[in-house]
Formats: C-alpha cells, sequence, structure tokens
C-alpha cells in the first residue's frame, strides 16, 4: 500500500522480516495506521490527522476563496526590501487588524505609503502552510484619504507650531548630574524596568519618583498631564521621563493629545519623551526637551556611565599630574642650569671679561702714550737738530767768536767801536776781553 510522502508517510517497509504489519510504517520509529481518514469526522485519536494534513487542508480550503477588496488605516508598514513587503491593516472602527503581505509589483506600489494613510487594498487570502499562518496576499493598494487620525494630528501639529511651542530656544537644557529623576509609565510596565535598570547600571546614586498613569486609551492624556504637573511641582525632580513601549499608530495617540503637548511644553523641569520605538512618532517628542528612540535610550542619555566618568577622573588625574611632573622637571631643569653656571662653579669667570678688558685698556693706553711719547722725542730731537744748526755755540764750536762792546751789544761793524775800547770775545770755550787797538772799519 503506498503512502502520501507529503504528510510524512511512507510505503510500508520493503525489508520488514515476516510477520511485519504490510499497513504500518516505520518511519522515525512511530506507528501509523495504514490509512488517513479522508473527512475530518472520520479522524479519533487512534488515527489523527498529522499537523501537516491539516495545515494542507486549511491552504487548499482558503485557496478556493476568491479575491476581495479590503479597506482599513495602516498602523504599520514595511517596505524596505524591493522584493517583499509587509502591512498591518486597521478596522477603521473597530480594533481588529490583518496582516498583508505582498511582493515586487505590489511593494512598488505601496512605497509611497504611510503609517495613517487609509486604504483599500485588493488580494486573496492564503495560508503559510509551514506556520499555517494566515495572512492576505495584495496585489493592488489605492488610497481613499490621507488617514483620519494622521490629519487631524497634521493639522494640530502646524497649530502648536505656529504657537512656538516646539521652537528650541523654549527648551530646557538637562542636568548633567541629576539626583532625583521623576517618571511617568503604565503601571507594572517594562518600560519602567527597563529605565531603572539602565539608569542604576549607569549612575547608582539616582533616585526616582515613579507616577504611573495610563498610557493608552481615553484615560491616557488627562491622566499623564496630572502626572507631569505632579512631577513639574516637586522640588526635589531634576528631570521627568515620559516612557511606553511600542505600539500601533493608534495606541500612541494618547502622546499627540493637544492637553498632553501643551503640558510638556509648559513644563518647567527638563522633560524627556521616550515613547515607541525609534520609528514610531508623537507630538510629544516635539514639545519635550530631548526625544529618546525608546525608554532604553531615555535612561542613556538621563545621566552619565559613572565608569566613563571615572575614565575621565582618572585620565583628567594623569594629565594632571603629567602637566604638574612637567612643571616641576623644567623648573628643576632650569635651577640645574642656573647651578651648573660657570658663574657659580668658577665665579672668578665672572671677572674675566672685565680684567681682559682692563689689560687690553692698559694695553692699548701703553700702546698710545709710547707713540705719543716717541713723536714728541722725534719733534724734539728735530727741533733740537734745528736750533742746534742755528745756535751761535755750533758756530763758536767751529772757530769762531762772539765780539761784544763793553755794552754787551754784540758787534758785527768796526765802525761802532773806537781805538781803546774794551772788547770781550766769546770762544767756544771761555771768554777774553782785549782792548781794540786799531779800527779798520772796512
Amino acid at each position: 500500500m503506498a503512502f502520501n510522502t507529503r504528510y510524512g508517510y511512507t510505503a510500508p517497509n520493503q525489508n520488514a522480516g515476516p510477520g511485519a504489519d504490510p499497513g504500518l510504517t516505520t518511519q522515525q520509529g512511530l506507528r501509523r495506521p495504514g490509512e488517513l481518514p479522508r473527512l475530518a469526522r472520520d479522524t479519533t485519536p487512534e488515527n489523527p490527522w498529522p499537523v501537516s494534513v491539516v495545515s494542507q487542508k486549511y491552504h487548499d480550503a482558503v485557496h478556493r476563496w476568491p479575491g476581495s477588496w479590503i479597506e482599513g488605516q495602516i498602523v504599520e508598514i514595511n517596505m524596505r526590501r524591493a522584493s517583499s513587503g509587509y502591512i498591518t491593516l486597521r478596522d477603521n472602527f473597530e480594533d481588529i487588524s490583518i496582516s498583508v503581505m505582498g511582493f515586487r509589483n505590489f511593494v512598488a506600489m505601496a512605497s509611497g505609503f504611510h503609517q495613517g494613510d487609509r486604504v483599500v487594498i485588493h488580494g486573496k487570502p492564503d495560508v503559510w502552510v509551514k506556520a499555517t499562518r494566515l495572512s492576505f496576499v495584495a496585489d493592488d493598494i489605492r488610497r481613499i484619504g490621507a488617514g483620519d487620525l494622521k490629519t487631524q494630528i497634521d493639522e494640530l501639529r502646524k497649530k502648536l507650531k505656529g504657537e512656538g511651542l516646539f521652537d528650541q530656544e523654549n527648551k530646557v537644557e538637562l542636568p548633567e548630574f541629576p539626583k532625583c529623576i521623576g517618571l511617568i509609565c503604565a503601571p507594572q510596565a517594562r518600560a519602567e524596568g527597563d529605565v531603572i535598570t539602565n539608569v542604576n547600571l549607569r549612575w547608582p546614586a539616582v533616585k526616582f519618583k515613579v507616577v504611573h498613569s495610563h498610557v493608552q486609551g481615553v484615560q491616557c492624556p488627562p491622566e499623564v498631564i496630572a502626572a507631569i504637573q505632579k512631577l513639574d511641582a516637586d522640588p526635589e525632580v531634576d528631570v521627568i521621563i515620559v516612557a511606553r513601549g511600542g505600539g500601533s499608530f493608534e495606541d500612541l495617540i494618547g502622546f499627540s493629545d493637544e492637553g498632553v503637548v501643551r503640558a510638556t511644553a509648559a513644563c518647567e523641569t527638563p522633560i524627556i519623551s521616550a515613547v515607541g520605538h525609534e520609528d514610531d512618532w508623537t507630538l510629544i517628542d516635539l514639545a519635550s526637551d530631548l526625544r529618546a528612540s525608546t525608554p532604553t535610550d531615555a535612561a542613556k542619555k538621563v545621566v552619565p556611565d559613572v565608569r566613563e566618568q571615572w575614565q575621565l577622573i582618572a585620565n583628567a588625574r594623569a594629565q594632571m599630574n603629567m602637566r604638574v611632573r612637567s612643571r616641576i622637571d623644567n623648573e628643576i631643569r632650569v635651577i640645574e642650569g642656573y647651578a651648573n653656571r660657570p658663574s657659580l662653579t668658577h665665579p672668578q669667570t665672572m671677572l674675566e671679561p672685565h680684567q681682559r678688558f682692563l689689560d687690553e685698556s692698559k694695553q692699548r693706553m701703553q700702546l698710545g702714550l709710547t707713540r705719543l711719547v716717541d713723536d714728541a722725542s722725534l719733534t724734539i730731537e728735530k727741533l733740537h737738530a734745528s736750533l742746534s744748526a742755528l745756535s751761535p755755540q755750533s758756530t763758536l764750536d767751529r772757530g769762531y767768536a762772539v765780539v761784544q762792546a763793553g755794552n754787551g751789544h754784540v758787534l758785527d761793524d768796526a765802525s761802532a767801536i773806537a781805538p781803546g775800547d774794551m772788547l770781550t770775545l766769546t770762544l767756544k770755550k771761555g771768554e777774553v776781553v782785549t782792548e781794540a787797538k786799531t779800527v779798520n772799519p772796512e
């Protein structure tokens, strides 16, 4: 008997020994009846359908359903891959969603759509056999409006922006080392644990004041507004975090409420919005002083990392020690330079330039005086020679005599004397006094 291997069965074991039951299979060591029930009502505990049979029957039944147009609002859309894309479509009135998937042509058509758009989509239901998962495989998508919620929020955004609620100049700077953090979140929410755990890991000295409130539904806006005002009025709170995990566009709509946005903008205490995931957006993100992509990201931004601060302190101390040591080493080198100067090790060297100056000056003075004396001596010698040449003594030295009358006048004319006058003759050596006997004027 043949078995359908599609359902995980094989033909009877041909190698079984004598006495083996031909209606049984030994695949994976499991014993199964020889025939599968054709209808669901024929299944029994002893002869059930395998999961693969049920999944395939679901698939075959759904595959016979006709294609249809469905209407709803996009709450999630992922068209990052060119080959396939996914949309979560939500009913316009009921809290009911359906998963829509499409392939290359559908992705090209849906790439311009965004979260919040109201659309109609054509496709057929399908069951993925491997996981027995029902989905709607789309082949066409058309816009029927910009999305009521999205339109309202966009109009509110423009209105509040015109009032200056989102201006950067109104943002308050976060404290660098907060001592107390106010946290607004849902009771027993994962966001609360994420924020507190990550903050304590980074900065254990901080304490929390937690205010629980609804984070979706009609109760969300008034409770969040009251929580913000309560924490803002508390003087111990240094910074406020509004935290909520991810959700659909409608789940986060409470954080785009006008009252919540105005309360956030009016809050004097620095406030951080950590609503949803990185791709989610609400108007509170625009009014808050800082937007965090997730509650965990808010924990990282609200306090510094104690390990990083210790490292900064260690680096600063090391740099300070290095600079002080460098300054001391420089001063030591300067002092050693002074101490090793020849003027201190050999003080006499300080006088050597002055001694050399005096010696050189003395030498120059001696040379100058010597030249002056030599020049004066030469001049005297020349004058002495000239004087000697003109001196009467030199004439006398040559054998001549100087004749003087009795009155002492030197006679150079014989007519000036008469016979009998006394004459004085000055010779080279000595004088002779004589009397003129004869006078011959010519």
